[in-house]
Formats: structure tokens, C-alpha cells, sequence
């Protein structure tokens, strides 16, 4: 307009009308179809018209070229999410920068505010805490100053107005803008610890919940945070530590479900409502189920659930390992192995594993000497008197049957097994996953073996030859059943006592050679049956018209007693081949050969005494003759019966009837075999009859002395008041350096055995054990009338106890009877003298006793023996009055 606009000249003013018009309204102007240019230049004379647009091309030439800028601004938001977004900046002319400011939000490098020029830049909302929505706005100033057109409009007074370009005089620009509403979300999330990896059955199971937000701030409404409900189900029980996984496998048990309350990030812990119902892995698993929040679903971004199996979210309830045995011995002998099979489970659910493998556990079986010869009574507390013989260990790999390993029963009596598992003998790492200890009661009874005791039976016929329709009289002596034996009436479980010995002889045989070991007494003849009580003592067999024992034809006959057994006492049957239980009856008017049959001790072990005994047989037994018994050896057992130089020769025996001669006791330092050979002398020292090397009978195998020390007592059984006891035991096996040796004897006032301070009544001096051998204690006087058991105990040096006896065990009872008066004598039995007569047969030193009878003398039975045999059906060894017969018994006993 400077330049043009002041013309005169209509071709140069109607290209300047053409050049603002086309500038100030381009729409307008060119809104006829065609260029404005074109259509209103035919307005002009045809002949103005190139001179018009000429004027105005150079017009606008001159324009672009003088022009000015003119700067704007221009600002954008657009958002990409809930917190990222972009802010555009336009301005012009493109090289403008300015400070840009934003609320809600900031660029990249954090901040809120910083210059920026032309550009897309950045941003990331930044809502308050807790706010439901928000706004982003930004807002920029530019300083535009020197940019843009400007002229100076000038009027005269004439009204003229005039123009006058001047310099531009932009002062700023400035822009903003605002996204629209931004709703907002929050994405909790929790992890969780258990309070305890191990809960006790009965306990409750509570998890620690660590709660936190991923995405978002935690929304309120009101003021107040909205609430989350939490669900936590704990899957289980499971019989080991699952594999961790996104979702609990199909089927997976659930113990039980509890919700937690949440309403903002930090700590939680579950309620606690569920308890361990068995043992087993249980496991938790939360989650937040977005749709059942309602309205306030759309505050949450999305569901939630943590994974499966994840260890720091598992507890364990540790198992209850418990075991049923059954004894695998019902009944057992002394030496027996005794083993236990037990079964084993876990009592309160599953058994845990680990690894796939069972844990393994470790049952202690303990075999208890049960005090007494009755069966236990089962308590849950052990007998304080019962001994344990040995404790064994099974390790469990899981649930199933076991067989323990073997204790050796080494005595009488009842043993019977407890089992336990203490949790202090696992391996470390397995304690934790048992719940406590456990113990089975004591005194069960199928975890109870009775270990028979052995019965012994020693007796002599009182003489050798007896005439037809003569009578023969036997004594016997019965040790080894318990005190009480005939008394035990049975329990449900364990038998009543079988109170019954059966006494047979068997004959007449045509020789003697028929009676062996092996003889068939089933088809055996019989002459006489007996029977006594299945008791300790000595029995008189022949000596009432109800026992009599009376041959009525010639031969040899044998008396064999047996005992069927029962719960408590082991079977016995003596020997048809016992040279003292025979006697031989002899045609009338015939002579009886001199002949000898002998029965050697069968086993012995290294340093113990053994012997051997004879029975010299004939109705003429030369005057002056003798016995001299010869053993050789020790050999090996495979060499053959050797009898060259004898270690042992006896002293010259008188013999001067029928009856048992012995050789005395005589010892070995080493094993193997020792043969016997007697000789029978006349009194010119020829031979009447020898023995033959190696003769079936006439072998004693000795023995190496076991491994384990084993001790043997017999204690006096019966002694009347103001009378010395004792006992003796027979040590075997290894006794280690420094062994002592003590008897102790314990007063009984009740029926059930019982070995404690209370009832001691006697200590013995300490023995010193230097070996094998038999030990006897002091004599003690027992200051009142009872029963007494005795308890032998071997301690090592150390004072550990090596052996121990059983309170009550037979042949370690001494009944103490009151003094009764002198009996008188009773009447010789009517056939005695005639049997007895002629004093041909018996042995040497029991003849005078049989004249002593035969005279009117003391029979061997007195008001005593009278009394005790109708009291209880047997007499004890103090009830013999001959002690020449007593002795000559006593010599005849077997070892």
C-alpha cells in the first residue's frame, strides 16, 4: 500500500483493488468458477486490461519479496493411554520455542515445565493419588516480538487518511490445551508368605498377604479407599510339595476358601478360619475376581490369581508314623531269634514325601524281659522291672510291612516288644515332617512271645532188678516249671497251665539193646500210666496201692515221663535209652549176666565238668569188683573215635551190687570230641566187661564257649525257717575283664512278680568273674516263712549292666516253710522188703539206707511228706529223711 496504494494512475489503483481483495477475502474472490483474476478483470476496458494485470503481477513479485512473517502458535493433546500421551507444538515460523507448562503431567525428563519448540514431545499423566479421573492440560508462550506487518494510518484535517508501512510489533503468542476426561483404573496385586511352614494338625492355617499396585494409584471415592475383596483358597492335602504351575492341576483338593478385606497396598493376614484336618501339603492360591466388584468393577484393570505350588505360599502338616506288630514267635525256646513284623502307616493322613520318595522314618523296637513268669499286663507305661534284652531299628520308606532284626531271647519267660519313633534319632531333615514321638503300650499281647521255659526230670529207680510180682519204686525230680505253675488259669490270649507229668514205663523188652532214643512208644507195651502234677519237686512213683508199679513178667521195662506242654513250659519227654530210669525182672530162677550199660554227659562246653554214668546190671556180681571210667580226647569231630592215652581215668569204683555207678566230673581246655570207655574189674584185675570206643552214648561233643555271656542260676528251692539258702549260677560264653557278679533275693507278698527296693531283702558280697564257671552266692537266713525270688546281676567294670535276671524266673524260688515237728516213722510198704531183699542190687552206700527201712528206720517220707502230698500232690527234696539215698540221688541227676 506505501508503495501502490498513493497512485494516480487507474491501471496501477485497480491492480492494487485486485491485489487486496485477492489477499483479504481469497475465498470471496475466487469464488466465481474461475481465477478472480480472470473474472473481474473483464470489469476493465479490453484495452487496460494487460496493463492492470501486468501492474498487479509486479505487485504481488514485489510482495513475496518485502513480506513479512507473520508467527502463530498451535497446541495438541492427544493421549495414547491412561498416563502416556503426546503434546504437538506448531508454530510459525517453525524455529519459535517458548516455555511450555504442563498440569497433571509431565515430559520426559520428569518435570512439569520446560521450552520446547515445534515438535511432537512426550508426556505421561501423573493424577493425583486416589483420584477416579483427571484432566492433562498444557499451556506454551512464545516471545514473537520483531514478527508480523504493521501501518501507520494517518488522516488529515482534510479527513485524507494516509498510510505508512512501519517496522513489526509482535509482543508474544501463547496457546493451550486440555485432554478431554481421563477415567482412571488400578491393577492390585498380592504376594503372600505363610506365618509357618509347619502347622500342627488342630491348628489353624495362616497366610501373610504382602498386597501392592501395578499399574495405577488405589482409588477413592468419598474420601475413602474403595474396598478389594481378596479370595485365598488353599488347595490340599497333597502328600508332597507340588509343582509350582499358573492354575491348580484338575481335581486338586481344597481344604478351604477365606476372603481378606483389602483397601490399600501393604500388609495382610488371613483370617486363620481354617484348620489342618491331616497331615499332608496344603498350598494357597489369591485372587481378585474383577466382576465381583459391581459398580466399582471399573476402578480395577483386570482380574488377579498368583500361581500354584509356589513354596513361600505352602505349609506342611507333618505326619503321625505309627506301627501294628504282630511277634513273629508266638512261642519260642531260649536262644530262640525273636523278630517283630510290624505294620506302618501314618495315623493322621498321608505319608509325606519329598521328591517323589518317601521320608523315611526310624522305628525303635525294644524286646522287654517281662519280670515274672505270667504274661505282661498292658500299660502304657513299661514295667520298671522289665529287663531289655535288645533294641533294634527298621527304617521305613513308607507305609507297608516290616520284619525286624532279630533279638535272642537268652532265657525263660514272656518278652515282649515296644515299638517307638523319637523324633531326636531322624535324620535332621526329617524331623520336621513328623508330627511328635509316638510309643505302643507295653504288654500287648500279640506283640508278646512266650519263650518256654525248659522242664528238667532226673530220677532213679531205687533198684535195678526187681522179681515178678515184686514192686518197683522210682523218685523223681521236677525243676523248671515256674512257681506258680498249675495256677494260671489263661487270659483269653495265652493258654491255662497244663498240670499234668505222665510217668509210663513201657517193657517188658526182650533186651535192652531195644531201648534207644528212637524206640516207637506208640506201639511200646505198657505196664503202668501215672500221673502227678506238672509242678517242681520230688515225686515218689510206686509207693501207694494207687501208684504201685508191679512186673508181672519177665524183660526190661523203662519208665519215660512226658509233659505235652503248654503257653508257659516247653514239651518233655525223657529218654526210652535212660540207663537210670530201668529196671529188668529177671525169669524166675535165672541169673542175670554181668553186664554194664553207660550214658555219658552229651554236650559240654570248654572248661565245664562233665561225666559219665554206668549202670552195671547182673543178678552175681563178683566179689572185690570195680569200675574205672577212662576219657580220651579231646578230637576233632571228623577224625573217628580215637582211644589211646586218657586225659581222664577215674579212681577204682567198688562195686558191689547192681546198680548206677559215676565216674566224677573231670574238664577240657579246648573243643571237640571226648570218648568214654569203662572197664569193669574182678579183683584180679581182669576185665568182666569194657565199653567200646566210640560206643553210641559214650560221646561227649565239647563246645567252644558262645560269644554271649549267659548266665544260669538255681537257687535253693525249699528250706525251712532259721535253714541257710543261697543260689548258684553257671556262667557261659565271654565274660569280659572286670565282671562282677551279684545275687540279690526279693520277699514276694502278692502274686504278681515283683523285684524293686521295696521287696530287697538280701545283697550278696560282689563276685569278681574271672571266666566261665559256676558262682555261688553267700548263704543267707531268711528272717520270716515266704517266697523269695532271686536276681542275678553281671555288671562290666564300667558298671554297665552286662546280664540280668528275670524277677521270678524258675529255679530262682525259695520258698522258706515253717519248722514243723519231728514226723514220726511210717510203716514199710509191704513189698519193699521182698523187692529190696538180699541187697544185691543196689549201689554202694544206699544199702544201709534200705536196711535202715527195711528195720523199721525213717522211709525216706515222713508226716511231712504225708502233708505236702496231699496238700499239693509232691514233696520237695527236704522232705527225704535217707540222706544216703538223698546223695546217691543227688550223684545220679543228670548235668
Amino acid at each position: 500500500m506505501d508503495r501502490w496504494g498513493q497512485s494516480g494512475d487507474p491501471n496501477v489503483t485497480a491492480a492494487v483493488a485486485l491485489h487486496v481483495w485477492s489477499v483479504a477475502s481469497p475465498g470471496r474472490y475466487n469464488s466465481h468458477g474461475m481465477s478472480g483474476d480472470d473474472y473481474y478483470i473483464a470489469r476493465a476496458p479490453a484495452s487496460e486490461r494487460g496493463t492492470i494485470l501486468a501492474n498487479l503481477a509486479a505487485m504481488r513479485q514485489e510482495a513475496a519479496a518485502n513480506a513479512v512473517t507473520d508467527p502463530s502458535l498451535s497446541l495438541s493433546l492427544e493421549m495414547s493411554d491412561q498416563y502416556a500421551g503426546t503434546l504437538t507444538v506448531a508454530t510459525h515460523p517453525a524455529g519459535l520455542t517458548g516455555a511450555a507448562t504442563l498440569s497433571d503431567a509431565v515430559f520426559a525428563d520428569r518435570s512439569s515445565a520446560r521450552t520446547i519448540g515445534t515438535g511432537a514431545h512426550p508426556i505421561t499423566g501423573t493424577p493425583a493419588d486416589g483420584v477416579p479421573s483427571y484432566r492433562v492440560g498444557a499451556s506454551m508462550n512464545i516471545d514473537a516480538a520483531g514478527y508480523g506487518a504493521a501501518l501507520d494510518l494517518y488522516t488529515t484535517p482534510g479527513k485524507q487518511r494516509l498510510i505508512a508501512a512501519v517496522t513489526g510489533s509482535s509482543t508474544g503468542l501463547s496457546a493451550s490445551a486440555e485432554s478431554p476426561l481421563i477415567e482412571l483404573d488400578f491393577q492390585p496385586e498380592i504376594t503372600t508368605q505363610v506365618t509357618s511352614r509347619y502347622v500342627a494338625e488342630g491348628d489353624a492355617f495362616v497366610d501373610g498377604l504382602t498386597v501392592s499396585v501395578s499399574k495405577g494409584t488405589w482409588i477413592h471415592l468419598g474420601g475413602n479407599p474403595i474396598e478389594v475383596t481378596a479370595t485365598g483358597t488353599l488347595y490340599g492335602p497333597f502328600d508332597e510339595q507340588p509343582t509350582e504351575a499358573d492354575t491348580p492341576p484338575a481335581g486338586a483338593p481344597v481344604a478351604g476358601t477365606e476372603t481378606v478385606t483389602l483397601t490399600g497396598t501393604g500388609s495382610y493376614t488371613s483370617p486363620g478360619t481354617i484348620v489342618a484336618p491331616e497331615s499332608g501339603v496344603y498350598t494357597w492360591v489369591w485372587s481378585i475376581d474383577k466382576a465381583a466388584h459391581g459398580e466399582n468393577a471399573k476402578y480395577l484393570t483386570d482380574s488377579f490369581t498368583d500361581r500354584f505350588g509356589q513354596v513361600t505360599e505352602t505349609s506342611v502338616v507333618p505326619f503321625q508314623p505309627d506301627a501294628i506288630s504282630e511277634a513273629d514267635q508266638r512261642l519260642a525256646v531260649p536262644g530262640d531269634a525273636l523278630t517283630d513284623t510290624i505294620t506302618v502307616s501314618s495315623s493322621n493322613g498321608a505319608w509325606l514325601k519329598k521328591d517323589g520318595a518317601f521320608i523315611p522314618v526310624v522305628f525303635e523296637g525294644t524286646a522287654y524281659q517281662v519280670p515274672g513268669t505270667l504274661p505282661p499286663a498292658q500299660n502304657a507305661a513299661i514295667d520298671p522291672n522289665a529287663v531289655p534284652l535288645g533294641t533294634v531299628t527298621v527304617t521305613a520308606d513308607g507305609p507297608g510291612v516290616y520284619t525286624s532284626p532279630p533279638v535272642i531271647a537268652p532265657t525263660g519267660g514272656f518278652v515282649t516288644w515296644v515299638w517307638e519313633v523319637r523324633k531326636t534319632t531322624q535324620p535332621e531333615w526329617v524331623r520336621d515332617y513328623l508330627a511328635t514321638d509316638w510309643a505302643d503300650e507295653y504288654g500287648i499281647s500279640v506283640e508278646t512271645t512266650s519263650v518256654r521255659w525248659p522242664v528238667t526230670v532226673t530220677s532213679l529207680m531205687r533198684e535195678y532188678n526187681v522179681h515178678p510180682g515184686g514192686r518197683a519204686f522210682d523218685m523223681i525230680t521236677v525243676t523248671g516249671f515256674p512257681a506258680n505253675h498249675g495256677d494260671f488259669a489263661g487270659d483269653g490270649y495265652w493258654n491255662a497251665d497244663v498240670d499234668e507229668l505222665h510217668h509210663t514205663v513201657y517193657g517188658p523188652f526182650a533186651t535192652d539193646t531195644e531201648l534207644t532214643d528212637d524206640l516207637d512208644l506208640t506201639s511200646a507195651p505198657v505196664l503202668a500210666e501215672l500221673v502227678t502234677p506238672a509242678r517242681n519237686g520230688v515225686y515218689k512213683l510206686g509207693y501207694t496201692d494207687e501208684d504201685k508199679i508191679v512186673p508181672t513178667e519177665p524183660g526190661f521195662y523203662v519208665l519215660v515221663t512226658t509233659f505235652t506242654g503248654d503257653d508257659r513250659v516247653q514239651p518233655y519227654a525223657s529218654s526210652p535209652a535212660d540207663v537210670l530210669e530201668r529196671f529188668y525182672v529177671p525169669p524166675t530162677g535165672t541169673d542175670v549176666p554181668v553186664s554194664v550199660v553207660t550214658q555219658a554227659t552229651s554236650e559240654a562246653f570248654v572248661g565245664e565238668p562233665f561225666s559219665d554214668t554206668a549202670l552195671v546190671q547182673g543178678t552175681k556180681i563178683p566179689d572185690g569188683a570195680y569200675l574205672v571210667f577212662r576219657a580220651y580226647g579231646p578230637h576233632p569231630a571228623d577224625a573217628g573215635a580215637v582211644c589211646e592215652v586218657p586225659f581222664y581215668e577215674s579212681e577204682e569204683i567198688p562195686v558191689t551190687q547192681a546198680g548206677v555207678y559215676r565216674s566224677g566230673t573231670t574238664t577240657v581246655t579246648e573243643p571237640g570230641n571226648v570218648y568214654w570207655v569203662e572197664s569193669l574189674y574182678n579183683a584180679d584185675g581182669e576185665i568182666i566187661a569194657e565199653g567200646v570206643c566210640g560206643a553210641p552214648g559214650e560221646t561227649t561233643v565239647v563246645k567252644d564257649q558262645p560269644e554271649e555271656l549267659t548266665v544260669k542260676t538255681n537257687a535253693v528251692s525249699t528250706v525251712e525257717l532259721g535253714d541257710p539258702a543261697h543260689d548258684v549260677a553257671t556262667v557261659t560264653g565271654t565274660v569280659p575283664d572286670g565282671a562282677r557278679l551279684v545275687f540279690e533275693a526279693y520277699r514276694q507278698d502278692s502274686d504278681i512278680a515283683s523285684c524293686t527296693p521295696k521287696e530287697l531283702v538280701f545283697t550278696s558280697t560282689v563276685i569278681e568273674l574271672n571266666g566261665p564257671g559256676e558262682y555261688r552266692s553267700d548263704e543267707v537266713i531268711f528272717e520270716t516263712a515266704g517266697t523269695y525270688y532271686w536276681v542275678e546281676t553281671v555288671t562290666g567294670k564300667d558298671g554297665t549292666i552286662l546280664h540280668r535276671g528275670v524277677c521270678g524266673a524258675p529255679d530262682e524260688t525259695t520258698t522258706v516253710t515253717d519248722t514243723l515237728e519231728q514226723p514220726r516213722t511210717p510203716d514199710t510198704p509191704g513189698e519193699l522188703a521182698h523187692t529190696g531183699g538180699g541187697g544185691d542190687w543196689w549201689p554202694i552206700g544206699l544199702a544201709g539206707g534200705l536196711i535202715a527201712a527195711v528195720t523199721g528206720g525213717v522211709l525216706l517220707f515222713g508226716r511231712r511228706l504225708a502233708i505236702a502230698r496231699e496238700r499239693t500232690g509232691y514233696v520237695c527234696d527236704e522232705d527225704l529223711s535217707f540222706e544216703e539215698f538223698k546223695a546217691q540221688f543227688e550223684g545220679a541227676k543228670e548235668d
